[in-house]
């Protein structure tokens, strides 16, 4: 292989690798990257056997066609760092000359027969959706997602496809509360399809849409996800297991209602936790006519109270909540205002939008 390649397009390149590439790893060719040069297309990829991006590269000149896997983080680096464009050059087995200027580089590099396939994706069904509203739909689920769970399913988000509905639902869900959102989509399947996107896998989707206008393609097979993002690809692994039944979770007879400005909840629940317990950040709330009455304490520290005018005509009740889940929901939500829908002190309380039913959060009462 010999290459010319613009410091700025490589360094573009691997950056949207950096989350991607095992750093610490007992595998070492996951923290390489493969760059494929060809006449016709050249493409850089990487994967850590968990997530898999591939995008093209622009070469500016090449003298010898190949392929070789070198050190993400460190070519990346170079990228940085140079003054000018980079020349490439296979020195000998596994080794490479990069020049740059004034500046050289001899970096070990490894076998690219080694590093591990893109996946092939048998009996996929694909889909097209707006890269906004699928942006919108994680940020709004995301968050509710378990972290190292041991019920290993809650450490994703739901893909649910209702074919017959033409819907697709996301759920995040870590057992103490829950959001799903629902959306109408346009699809060619009558199928139901459940898949469970990983957390880091959503984590770093979410970074790649952000840079996304349009249309967008995805694939769901048995095992992976594939999204298409103009040039690039990103691929990911399934959680396997079953993920629990979200519907049965989200309460219906709740008929207490309380209207509640979003902004004037936000602002009080973070005055009143500051001292609150670090552990449960537990907050008491009295709902009593019209008023709304929140409270913290820690036998180390004291206590705090705060309040604020909402829209309840309903008898008093009391209700404990974990500060951190209230203030998530409301945060993801764009309305003024919002309602808690109640029915009494242990039963769920949902939380909802003004005006949409296309998004709900599930909070469990704690106890207080």
């Amino acid at each position: 292989m010999i290459v010319t390649i613009s410091k700025d397009e490589l360094y573009k390149r691997l950056g949207d690798m950096q989350n991607i590439v095992e750093k610490k790893t007992t595998i070492p060719i996951l923290s390489n990257f493969l760059l494929d040069i060809s006449r016709e297309k050249s493409t850089v990829y990487a994967t850590d056997l968990d997530m898999a991006i591939r995008e093209p590269i622009e070469i500016m000149e090449i003298e010898k066609s190949g392929t070789i896997c070198l050190p993400a983080k460190k070519i990346f680096e170079i990228s940085r760092e140079v003054a000018g464009d980079i020349h490439i050059e296979e020195d000998e087995v596994n080794w490479v000359k990069m020049k740059s200027g004034k500046s050289s580089y001899r970096i070990a590099a490894l076998n690219a027969d080694e590093y591990p396939h893109w996946p092939s994706l048998d009996d996929k069904i694909s889909f097209s959706i707006q890269a906004e509203k699928l942006l919108d739909m994680l940020d709004r689920t995301i968050y509710c997602a378990g972290e190292n769970d041991p019920r290993y399913a809650l450490n994703g988000v739901l893909f649910h496809v209702i074919g017959q509905k033409k819907k697709i639902v996301m759920v995040g869900t870590d057992g103490h509360r829950l959001s799903v959102v629902y959306s109408d989509m346009e699809m060619d399947t009558e199928e139901e399809i459940k898949a469970i996107i990983p957390r880091k896998a959503v984590m770093e989707l979410r970074r790649l849409l952000g840079a996304q206008e349009g249309a967008i393609q995805f694939e769901i097979a048995k095992n992976h996800m594939r999204f298409t993002l103009g040039e690039k690809e990103f691929l990911t692994k399934l959680i396997e297991g079953t993920y629990p039944n979200y519907e049965q979770v989200i309460p219906v007879n709740n008929d207490k209602s309380v209207l509640i400005d979003r902004e004037e909840l936000i602002k009080t629940l973070r005055r009143v936790s500051v001292i609150g317990r670090e552990k449960s950040r537990v907050v008491r709330v009295d709902l009593e006519k019209g008023q709304m009455n929140v409270f913290a304490t820690d036998p180390e520290l004291g206590e705090a109270h705060d309040g604020l005018k909402v829209g309840f005509d309903g008898e008093p009740i009391t209700l404990g909540f974990n500060a951190k889940y209230v203030l998530d929901a409301l945060q993801s939500m764009r309305s003024q205002n919002v309602a808690l829908e109640l029915l009494d002190t242990l039963t769920p309380t949902l939380l909802v939008e003004e005006g949409n039913a296309d998004y709900k959060c599930v909070l469990m009462p704690m106890r207080i």
